[in-house]
């Protein structure tokens, strides 16, 4: 089984951009997307002919603001839409599906790099999905969640950590988050399988940065300890166009 996570920034702009040929040329059982800013019904034309996939969605109150999307080959036991906590669930940040062996968690967790509101926002954010996560574990089934976390972790995760230490996205209260969820049992399946830096998912728009790859690994895939077995391969799929973020993969024996 293979599943992607991508950011489009936009689903109405990544179609203009190639996104339903990418689609289809590519085998893939469950496709999540984070920041696709439009209400189901704004995209409903351009995905009505997508074959196969059942489509679940998540729009935020704000128009034209953050949303998720799943496509889905392997039709969910269940679905749901946030942790039960309104000023997270409004913002359209986060779909759960359920399956015969694992919970898939898709999130775009909050950038905060707006003001000290909102990084405060991010943080608590990441407090009420770590409580979440662990309350998901007592079901046995492996706790699988992907998506745009907004932090690179280690200085090999960006091209520039000197630089950026003082920012939203690689700061020591950020990457401290990180290194606690990590300790309470959860891996980076991409790590598991790739050691090295200059692996990135997200490169600014500006300087050519992503010509020149000067980029952040943002976006991952995380699974409990316990299940790591069931992960098999994980991808950066760089080469895929279409937004400032690419596709991030794995694939699993579920």
């Amino acid at each position: 089984m293979r599943i992607v996570s991508w950011n489009v920034n936009g689903i109405r702009a990544a179609i203009r951009h190639g996104f339903l040929t990418w689609l289809a040329g590519n085998n893939i059982d469950i496709l999540c997307l984070q920041e696709v800013k439009a209400r189901r019904e704004q995209a409903a034309s351009h995905l009505k002919n997508v074959n196969g996939y059942q489509i679940e969605w998540n729009a935020a109150q704000k128009p034209g603001y953050s949303g998720v999307a799943n496509l889905n080959r392997i039709a969910p036991l269940k679905s749901w839409f946030g942790f039960g906590i309104h000023e997270f669930d409004d913002e359209g940040r986060i779909i759960i599906q359920e399956f015969e062996s694992f919970i898939l968690l898709n999130i775009y967790f909050p950038n905060g790099k707006r003001d000290m509101n909102r990084l405060d926002y991010k943080l608590r954010f990441y407090d009420a999905y770590l409580d979440y996560v662990n309350q998901l574990r007592k079901s046995n089934k492996a706790i699988i969640t992907c998506g745009d976390f907004n932090t690179a972790h280690k200085p090999i995760d960006l091209k520039n950590p000197k630089a950026n230490e003082k920012y939203s996205g690689f700061l020591p209260v950020e990457r401290a988050w990180m290194d606690k969820f990590l300790a309470q049992g959860y891996v980076d399946t991409f790590r598991l399988f790739n050691k090295d830096g200059g692996n990135y998912s997200w490169w600014t728009y500006r300087n050519n940065a992503r010509q020149r790859n000067i980029g952040w690994r943002i976006d991952y895939f995380f699974i409990d300890a316990e299940h790591q077995h069931m992960i098999t391969d994980a991808h950066i799929l760089s080469d895929v166009k279409g937004s400032d973020h690419c596709p991030v993969a794995i694939d699993l024996q579920a």
